[in-house]
């Protein structure tokens, strides 16, 4: 999961697993290409790439990885933390290279620089900017150019990319059930309620308050 990602697991009896988390700036230090790990199409801001259901043979050998990273993090050795930033690469790698991953997602993700670094500046300002042309001025493009590598490598146009992103911390946020629906529109930027409930409703098929009562929250 990204960054900032809200999130939640039910998970039944006898559940075993293992979590790690680490920031951004742990591999940016490491690696001569700083936004290497977006090219990892499971992380993203897109829910449906964040669960792989990994083959007997994969799961084998990243539960191997996972222990070994397990037994190099209790080490106080000077070579540590590097040890731990191979280990982490190695388990992205073999895992981006299995048959778990959607090949057309993964393509569409890292096919095309300029798309890239579309929907990394829509992560950054989704709140304050909503047109593509303000993105494609950040991205010296025209904004033709821009809805039409949007067209080519995701499918839909530039708008719709950036309406999905706010959508998407949209319903984040409603889960989160200590915030009003007025307090959201807020935090996003809405002139109104009334003006969020309208956007939420047109991208969604329901308000704002439905979705809170739905199963999907």
């Amino acid at each position: 999961m990204i960054p900032g990602q809200v999130h939640t697991w039910d998970f039944g009896e006898g559940m075993q697993g293992y979590v790690v988390n680490f920031s951004d700036s742990f591999f940016k230090s490491f690696l001569l290409q700083p936004e290497y790990l977006d090219s990892f199409s499971f992380l993203d801001q897109d829910s449906s790439n964040n669960v792989l259901m990994l083959s007997e043979v994969i799961r084998a050998r990243i539960c191997g990885l996972f222990e070994e990273l397990l037994d190099q993090n209790a080490r106080a050795t000077m070579w540590r933390d590097d040890m731990v930033r191979v280990l982490l690469l190695q388990i992205f790698l073999l895992i981006e290279q299995s048959d778990s991953v959607d090949r057309k997602k993964s393509a569409a993700k890292g096919k095309n620089a300029t798309v890239r670094n579309f929907i990394r500046l829509i992560d950054k300002n989704y709140d304050r900017l909503r047109l593509p042309g303000q993105y494609a001025e950040m991205l010296n493009v025209t904004p033709n150019h821009l809805n039409a590598l949007c067209k080519e490598h995701l499918g839909i146009q530039a708008g719709e990319v950036i309406r999905s992103r706010i959508v998407l911390e949209a319903k984040r946020l409603l889960i989160n059930l200590d915030l009003t629906v007025s307090e959201i529109a807020y935090k996003l930027n809405f002139n109104d309620n009334s003006y969020f409930t309208k956007f939420f409703r047109k991208e969604t098929g329901m308000t704002p308050e439905d979705f809170r009562k739905s199963p999907a929250a």
